[in-house]
């Protein structure tokens, strides 16, 4: 019952920031009349506020109770999104969306402690492919729904994507709230509860748990492969992939929203079947698998520049490619990456790998502005399959070191603890 009402918190939390995403760009730039400029600094902001919230979110999750920290963060998105309603300045808009970016990414790590706290060792991939499944669901919903109350002809248009985006974080936390209050008992597999050298790891200062975790080699190429997948597609997902299609391809807009859908529904339709099938690989197996796919869907996209009778179905296929590569990424990367934690420092190590996944995506808008600005379209997509066959590369090494058992987490442990 804990784990249906965290997916069902995180459904919810995405619906409210979905009717946010599609078109706070837009009303900050046109409706509002504060310019580009302005709207990319709000972005910008938002995702600095998530850099610098995601490995802080993750450490109190080690020291204090995970459910604290993810509904406090929640919190905190909320009055961000509702603070935005009254934003009548530039300076106030910048703010919420940068309060906005830290109280929405400093619950993600503690989520996933929930999981790993909560749920049995056997069901926790299905409950991570539930989990986004539902935010994947969610936002779809959310940025439909608000299509329908969202006037960007006046300056308080988005308010009721403002105020949903608030209530919804609102009611997230409530259902944390009580999934962390109730008396469900603990699966078999999860831990509730840690030993002594595990709280001595937890205690040490963040430069030694730092140490700690990037002593662990399978770690290292974990970052790899974190750092690669998130450029190889995410970072691209709202800016670059929609410039290319704009630019390059020459697709109407509208082309573009499909795309995005048909991704949501590739998720939702597939998620649960390619955990079934994939239940008994290995995640490096499949984070290669993510790598080979991403890689196809970039030169199925460098098809499209070739065939302008076919672009905009290419495109589109695109999508629901990215998509099956998504349905395998989501449910394997945090529990892997929790497995290699040294103990005491799961949330840490969460934390940390998020704040590489976000900053790095961060980066991805700005190297595409200036290669598509520049008119190298061809080179977008060579760079874009070279960052792919790298992740596939790192995850190979990841599943070799993984075949060689070594002490190293328990051996930091121990240095730590004396």
């Amino acid at each position: 019952m804990r784990a249906r009402l965290l997916i069902l918190a995180s459904a919810i939390a995405m619906l409210g920031w979905g009717t946010v995403l599609p078109y706070q760009y837009a009303y900050a730039a046109n409706t509002r009349g504060w310019g580009a400029l302005l709207a990319a600094a709000a972005s910008s902001l938002f995702s600095v506020g998530a850099l610098l919230a995601a490995p802080v979110g993750g450490r109190l999750a080690d020291r204090v109770s995970p459910v604290l920290v993810a509904v406090g963060a929640k919190v905190i998105a909320a009055a961000g999104a509702a603070s935005l309603i009254w934003a009548s300045s530039p300076t106030a808009f910048l703010v919420g969306m940068f309060v906005f970016g830290l109280g929405i990414t400093a619950a993600n790590p503690a989520q996933s402690v929930l999981v790993l706290r909560w749920v049995g060792g056997n069901d926790r991939r299905r409950v991570f492919a539930w989990q986004f499944t539902g935010q994947a669901l969610g936002m779809a919903v959310g940025a439909f729904a608000a299509g329908y109350v969202v006037d960007l002809d006046r300056t308080n248009g988005m308010w009721p994507a403002f105020a949903t985006a608030g209530a919804g974080f609102l009611i997230s936390a409530e259902l944390l709230v009580v999934a962390g209050m109730a008396r469900w008992g603990t699966a078999p597999g999860a831990c509730e509860d840690e030993s002594g050298a595990a709280e001595a790891v937890r205690s040490a200062s963040p430069r030694e748990a730092l140490r700690a975790i990037w002593a662990i080699p399978a770690l290292r190429w974990t970052a790899l492969i974190t750092v690669t997948l998130a450029l190889g597609f995410y970072a691209q997902f709202e800016s670059g992939l929609p410039a290319y299609a704009l630019t390059v391809l020459h697709v109407d807009e509208t082309t573009i929203g499909l795309a995005a859908a048909v991704n949501c529904v590739v998720i939702i339709v597939l998620q649960m079947l390619v955990v079934r099938l994939t239940a008994k690989r290995s995640g490096a197996t499949l984070l290669m698998g993510v790598g080979l796919i991403w890689t196809i869907s970039w030169l199925v996209l460098a098809a499209a520049s070739l065939a302008p009778e076919l672009a905009a179905v290419l495109f589109v296929t695109t999508f629901g490619i990215f998509a099956v590569g998504e349905t395998m990424y989501a449910p394997v990367l945090n529990p892997l990456t929790a497995s290699l934690a040294p103990s005491g420092l799961v949330g840490t190590t969460l934390g940390m790998f998020t704040a590489l996944q976000t900053g790095f995506s961060a980066v991805g808008p700005l190297v595409a502005g200036v290669v598509l600005g520049a008119g190298m379209g061809s080179v977008f997509i060579g760079l874009h399959i070279a960052i792919s066959l790298l992740a596939v590369f790192g995850a190979w090494r990841l599943r070799a070191t993984l075949r060689t058992p070594v002490a190293v987490p328990r051996a930091v442990e121990a240095q730590l603890v004396a």
